[in-house]
């Protein structure tokens, strides 16, 4: 399945889903992430002062692979 995020909110709210998709508590996550519960409720709830790299830990952990796009704008800016 394919989602286009524009913000930490978005990602949030995809973590959140897959999570619960997968009937994962958040605590379980958390350690299974290695990670604190604390951020990652802070995550979920879109803080956007969170840290990429535990971020990025978070989706490991729940089996998301992340893909960057580049989008061409103005044909590349001729």
């Amino acid at each position: 399945m394919t989602h286009s995020v524009l913000s930490v909110a978005e990602i949030g709210k995809l973590i959140r889903a897959e999570r619960k998709r997968q009937k994962i508590l958040q605590q379980d996550l958390a350690d299974l992430s290695g990670i604190s519960l604390h951020f990652l409720s802070n995550l979920e709830n879109g803080k956007a002062t969170v840290e990429f790299q535990k971020v990025l830990l978070v989706f490991r952990s729940l089996g998301i692979e992340l893909q960057l796009i580049t989008r061409q704008v103005e044909e590349d800016r001729s």
